[in-house]
């Protein structure tokens, strides 16, 4: 099967499972509402998910690894599909917090899986392109899935979306069955020695995603209330959120070309020296209205350079634990999105949006260093550059 038929049959399923994962938040109140619930209790089906997603993931990479990446790929894409299913026919918020802890752990399976068969189907001098390619299926989700799933509920019920997600799962699996090579490692089970995982080398390499996540998502978790407390009217604020998706979709593109012609290092550095100073910007009140938006469509830009930077730099650097570091670095992720948030929170209650992206462009300023540091002392770095694979 060509290389690019995994490519574009991973792009889909991570576009999939992005819709699941962006599609819950516009329907919150309607589920809120069916359930007698406030918005907030109803924002518990999100935090379930995040966080067995953050704890399943690197259980999951393990036994990839192990018992072969196809083989727990399908599990997970089934589990995914009877998770959404279940999502659909709950009858209490209840058994909705199980199906969502389900489909959380399945989706902490499916997402590393397709990161991980990308970076073996890539020509090793377009790895990171390519794993920019794949990241943007699960980016244009947010602006393309999940308003289609807005739409079949505002038509069919809430519950609606996540029938149709069932059903393409189904035929995912076929589609992931056809493309994906057969596992060697499954047919052999657990017999085949597996390269230890250094603890040291993989937490320097994850220490920078941990704190890229974490200053980035510290601003934007309250974007919209900082937006609204500027003076833009909800239309405007849509509008805003949108130009800044767009540049992310930009920046995961252009963050695959950089890492693959200038380097994965380099193209990490000018990610997080970029989201530092556009933090910065806001910290200090430079830009406000539409100058302000102008701001985030260059922060978000310079902001998705990095991930698939980092992650096509960890399939180079530990190729035989490809599923595991992949799935770990997904869950530093999640770590970074999570500590965001809840520091970003106590900085608005305390001195609002201006301490806020202070905090944050002090966040990656720290992870800046920490690139630069561990680039000129080598340290994490756990397989030698082969041909055409840009250090």
């Amino acid at each position: 099967m060509s290389a690019h038929w995994r490519l574009a049959c991973g792009w889909i399923t991570l576009f999939i499972v992005g819709t699941d994962l962006f599609v819950i938040s516009p329907l919150l109140p309607a589920i809120a509402e069916e359930f007698r619930l406030s918005p907030a209790a109803a924002g518990l089906s999100v935090t379930v998910f995040s966080a067995i997603y953050l704890l399943s993931a690197p259980v999951i990479g393990q036994a990839a690894d192990r018992l072969g990446r196809r083989r727990v790929l399908l599990c997970c894409l089934f589990g995914f599909a009877v998770a959404n299913l279940l999502t659909g026919l709950v009858t209490g918020f209840t058994l909705l917090l199980i199906a969502r802890f389900c489909a959380g752990a399945a989706t902490a399976g499916v997402s590393p899986l397709i990161y991980a068969g990308v970076g073996d189907a890539a020509p090793p001098a377009r790895r990171a392109t390519w794993m920019g390619i794949a990241v943007s299926g699960l980016l244009l989700a947010l602006s393309v899935g999940a308003p289609i799933g807005t739409i079949l509920a505002s038509h069919w019920g809430w519950r609606m979306p996540f029938f149709v997600m069932a059903a393409l799962s189904l035929v995912l699996i076929g589609a992931n069955r056809l493309v994906w090579p057969a596992d060697i490692r499954g047919r052999a089970g657990a017999a085949i020695a597996l390269p230890t995982l250094g603890v040291t080398a993989a937490a320097v390499r994850l220490a920078p995603t941990v704190l890229w996540a974490t200053a980035l998502y510290a601003a934007y978790t309250y974007l919209g209330v900082w937006l609204t407390g500027a003076g833009l009217s909800p239309t405007k604020v849509a509008w805003a959120i949108g130009f800044y998706g767009a540049g992310a979709l930009a920046g995961t593109l252009l963050g695959g070309h950089m890492a693959d012609r200038f380097g994965v290092e380099a193209a990490k550095i000018v990610s997080l020296a970029g989201l530092g100073g556009c933090l910065f910007v806001l910290a200090v009140g430079v830009g406000t209205g539409w100058g302000a938006v102008l701001v985030l469509l260059v922060l978000s830009v310079f902001a998705q350079l990095f991930f698939p930077a980092q992650q096509a730099g960890l399939a180079r650097a530990f190729p035989e634990r490809r599923a595991l570091i992949l799935a770990l670095n997904n869950s530093a992720l999640f770590l970074g999105i999570s500590g965001g948030s809840l520091i970003g929170g106590e900085a608005m209650t305390f001195a609002g949006f201006g301490l806020d992206a202070g905090i944050g462009a002090g966040i990656a300023g720290v992870g800046l260093v920490v690139v630069v540091v561990t680039r000129h002392a080598g340290i994490g770095k756990s397989a030698p550059r082969g041909p055409g694979d840009p250090r």
